[in-house]
């Protein structure tokens, strides 16, 4: 079987954007103008093609990313179908609990739209994505999406993108009109006016400038320009040269710079009224990458331990990462990949390279969004979704058996925030570990651990609304119901000295004894570095086979945490003396003594506790805003910044999570209904000595 469509004419893109921007509203209309669905859904009415889940129908917002297929012919090639593409989008959540979502989504995709509101411009989620999208260095495109809306502004939301993310954005066009006189969009590159007409905006119309917009679309075109030839010096000689390089020698050079992200560019429209969003599916095929754009994916080869490249080619061998795992109702659990080299045939066996073990490929699907398709077979710079796959999970990587590579893992923030959980009835009992299991293969953000005190199980995620989601999918999903208990913030432990200890397990008790012995060195690292452990160990003074024991004692005194309970992170630990029995010593022996030389060396290391601080943002009336900054500084929060948006107030602070449970209704309260609020994990710090007190006696009682 062959391809059906060049590698040139595939585009892997994703849609990103703070919650409520129109991310969803844009896809759907994506949807409708392509030909997949012949019905545009209404977030607000609660019947989406990419929003499918209950959940998300019932509160308008996007939890699980999407993937879907579409094809597109450009606008002004008007039905020529030797310019048809084939786009696989990825739908991704705004909101800051299932970031997870966005994150991995961003990790396999080629290109991204990121959809901001016209009246808010750049929100905080916005600037998360963004942030992974640059870790990731992928190109994307910017559509200020709303400008329908009262209190729109093209300019206040482009100059947000400027100062908050980046200077390399550069307008391509601009609206004729705003706000309830917004009617079409002024492409800066082809200097022409385009109207959307017929109930749906389906008819692309093409006129000249109106007359009162020229002398404007005329100076932001020689901007416009001015930020394409930069980057190209053949361009530059020309336009230097007092002549204006040709269309399209422009919008290849943008193409170019846009791949590079030297160059964002950004488009206009109102996704709701049918507005502009053919002329984003136009830009996603003029600017946003192929596979083949891209340089060759590096990996690493698990046998020689040496870097290797795989170029985006049917035949190359294959590579390709599981991106997320979901379970469906009728085939059980899925398995998205997205391949980077070589083709996947069905009944073919491939490797997983990070487990290091083979995988069957029963079944292929391609999927758009809770539809699908078989396949026989996939290629590269293609996403897909695999059935039955039995120990794969988020970011382990699939290759050929005869040459194996491993690619990049994709690495997640840690959870703030835990609860406790126990089954209504002995019949959940038995099926909440299993609904448990489940969501946790699904979801790399969502960890679950037993209280060894209680024998309580505690869940762990971003926010209470991802908890709460969880909860919601056990009990319709799995039929399982379940109390849970009040929210309780994961703090964590560190130290902020270094200091030595020894740590020496001597037992006899008739026969062969017990012995372990051991110096280590703790030292603190910077944030978010997680743990270390380096052996320093030089002419057998402990056995070689004994060190991993060590290194597994002080990663079990770690996850006990030693203060009060929390785990330790952010810590080096060096191995550096010792010494071993002929006869009594083993792995056990040193395991314990590597604990107990752990927990003394941290104690002596300055002990303290560390809190997740959240990223908040406050948007309420002015007459109040004395009173919110007031009760943000009542919480140990920290104000960074007020703006004003419109006729509103918008703060920004830090605040410690533990303040923040049940703020939606003391700010309702506050604000006789008017404030809303959003926050996002920011960082870990430390506790003041007074609180820090409190919680860890709290924790003895």
């Amino acid at each position: 079987m062959a391809r059906n469509y060049p590698i040139e004419k595939v585009r892997d893109i994703g849609i990103i954007a703070h919650i409520d921007a129109g991310k969803t509203t844009v896809t759907e209309r994506i949807l409708f103008y392509t030909g997949v669905s012949h019905k545009i859904g209404e977030v607000h009415e609660g019947d989406t093609v990419m929003d499918w889940m209950e959940q998300e129908r019932e509160r308008g917002i996007t939890i699980t990313s999407a993937a879907t297929t579409c094809f597109w012919i450009p606008t002004y090639r008007d039905g020529d179908k030797d310019f048809e593409h084939r786009i696989n989008i990825i739908d991704t959540p705004g909101h800051i609990d299932f970031t997870v979502e966005v994150k991995r989504s961003l990790r396999v995709l080629d290109g991204a739209v990121v959809v901001f509101d016209g009246v808010a411009g750049v929100e905080p989620q916005s600037e998360t994505n963004w942030h992974y999208a640059d870790e990731y260095k992928v190109p994307r495109i910017c559509f200020i999406n709303k400008l329908d809306r009262t209190g729109a502004s093209l300019e206040k939301s482009f100059q947000s993108i400027l100062d908050r993310l980046t200077p390399n954005a550069i307008l391509l066009q601009i609206p004729i009109g705003l706000e309830g006189a917004f009617e079409g969009v002024i492409d800066l590159l082809t200097m022409k006016a385009y109207r959307f007409e017929g109930k749906l905006g389906e008819n692309v119309i093409e006129e000249e400038i109106p007359e009162n917009l020229k002398k404007e679309a005329t100076e932001r075109r020689h901007t416009l320009i001015e930020k394409i030839v930069e980057g190209d010096d053949a361009l530059m000689d020309i336009y230097l040269g007092g002549k204006e390089p040709d269309l399209q020698s422009l919008k290849k050079a943008l193409r170019r710079a846009t791949i590079d992200n030297t160059i964002v560019p950004v488009l206009c429209g109102s996704a709701l009224k049918n507005k502009g969003v053919q002329l984003v599916l136009d830009a996603i095929l003029d600017y946003l990458p192929a596979p083949s754009d891209l340089p060759p994916t590096k990996g690493l080869n698990p046998k020689t331990h040496k870097d290797e490249e795989r170029r985006p080619d049917d035949n190359e061998p294959l590579a390709a990462l599981a991106f997320k795992i979901a379970t469906d109702p009728f085939v059980g659990t899925l398995t998205f990949f997205r391949i980077y080299s070589g083709t996947m045939k069905r009944g073919s066996y491939v490797m997983n390279t990070t487990k290091g073990s083979k995988e069957r490929i029963s079944r292929i699907l391609r999927m758009h969004a809770n539809h699908r398709e078989e396949a026989e077979e996939i290629y590269a710079g293609d996403l897909g979704a695999l059935v039955g796959l039995k120990d794969t999970t988020t970011g382990d990587t699939l290759a050929d058996p005869d040459h194996q590579l491993v690619l990049e893992r994709i690495t997640f923030p840690e959870p703030v925030i835990s609860v406790r959980i126990e089954p209504k009835t002995k019949v959940d009992q038995e099926k909440m570990g299993v609904a448990l299991k489940r969501l946790s293969d699904e979801d790399p953000t969502f960890k679950i651990s037993g209280d060894p005190d209680t024998g309580e199980t505690i869940i762990s995620g971003m926010g209470e609304l991802h908890l709460e989601i969880i909860v919601d999918r056990m009990k319709r999903e799995f039929k399982v119901g379940a109390n849970v208990g009040r929210p309780q913030v994961a703090y964590r432990e560190t130290i902020k000295s270094t200091a030595e200890a020894e740590g020496k397990y001597i037992r006899q008790s008739g026969g062969r004894g017990q012995y372990g012995h051991v110096w280590l060195r703790v030292e603190p690292l910077e944030r978010s570095k997680g743990f270390e452990f380096v052996s320093a160990i030089k002419g057998g003074i402990i056995p070689q086979e004994y060190i991993p024991a060590v290194e597994k004692g002080i990663r079990e005194a770690i996850s006990k945490g030693i203060l009060a309970g929390y785990p330790l992170v952010d810590i080096k630990a060096t191995l550096y003396d010792g010494s071993f029995h002929d006869v009594d010593s083993s792995e056990i022996a040193f395991k314990i003594a590597a604990a107990m030389a752990f927990q003394e060396g941290s104690r002596r290391a300055k002990l303290v506790l560390l809190e997740p601080i959240m990223k908040v943002q406050v948007i309420a009336p002015p007459d109040f805003l004395g009173d919110v900054t007031g009760d943000i500084s009542s919480k140990r929060g920290k104000i960074k910044s007020m703006d004003e948006r419109g006729n509103i107030r918008v703060v920004d602070a830090n605040v410690p999570l533990a303040e923040m449970f049940g703020y939606s209704t003391n700010l309702r309260s506050m604000t006789q209904g008017r404030g809303s609020f959003n926050m996002e994990f920011s960082h870990y710090e430390e506790v003041p000595q007074n609180v820090a007190t409190d919680i860890i006696e709290g924790k003895k009682q």
